[in-house]
């Protein structure tokens, strides 16, 4: 008998459980508290951009594995973070994954589950949603080609989005003590504006956070229409 494929895309509220909970809150002390201190000074400033009256979607900048743990004791609230569908191909990682309430995307196109996922999400009042707008891991330090499914989600559940900027894990240092890292908080990004004014906006922001360059694009008049093909 065929085993049914577990679907990584879709988290309903009830996926958010108390175990992921712990199991995230776990990843976070071993992570940025025990394992990256050994190498790494971590310093965190702007913490009182978090805003406490309302929700938000998590957006850090993306140069490292260790990001979605530094960006969740950044905040220091559970992150239900994207990763991209080929993440989950791999069954180990996969379960790992699952474990800290993660779930699949397709990078190319935003798909309607994405849309019914970020909306559970943020029933739950206690999980935020991370999306890294850069897609995968950028070590060239700069902020460039965005991925705009972050700006579009943002105007489609009314929800702003406080942009992070980390820096000093380009390369990892594996010389105990002699690294450093530091994770900037930014003041939170309106998503009532226009659709590109958001994505520059988080870019502008970030550069500056992270002292990266910014290399601005302009955005399609395709992508434009993303916010209308989205629709639950």
């Amino acid at each position: 008998m065929e085993t049914k494929k577990k679907n990584y895309t879709k988290r309903e509220v009830s996926d958010f459980t108390e175990n992921k909970y712990k199991f995230q809150l776990f990843g976070r002390w071993l992570v940025p508290n025990t394992l990256m201190p050994i190498f790494y000074k971590i310093e965190y400033i702007g913490r009182e951009n978090i805003p406490k009256d309302r929700n938000f979607i998590v957006a850090p900048n993306h140069i490292s594995y260790f990001d979605p743990f530094i960006a969740g004791e950044a905040v220091r609230q559970p992150i239900a973070f994207m990763g991209k569908k080929e993440l989950f191909e791999n069954p180990i990682l996969a379960f790992l994954l699952d474990g800290l309430a993660c779930f699949a995307v397709n990078r190319e196109k935003l798909e309607v589950s994405t849309i019914k996922t970020a909306l559970n999400i943020f029933k739950t009042e206690r999980w935020r949603l991370g999306i890294f707008p850069q897609g995968g891991i950028r070590r060239n330090r700069k902020i460039e080609k965005i991925n705009k499914g972050f700006a579009v989600i943002a105007k489609q559940m009314k929800t702003d989005i406080l942009p992070i900027g980390i820096t000093g894990c380009e390369e990892y240092n594996w010389i105990p003590f002699k690294g450093k890292v530091r994770v900037v908080i930014g003041e939170p990004i309106s998503f009532n504006q226009e659709l590109e004014d958001i994505i520059d906006e988080w870019s502008c922001k970030v550069a500056t956070l992270t002292n990266y360059e910014y290399i601005k694009e302009k955005l399609k008049s395709t992508e434009n229409n993303e916010i209308e093909k989205s629709k639950v």
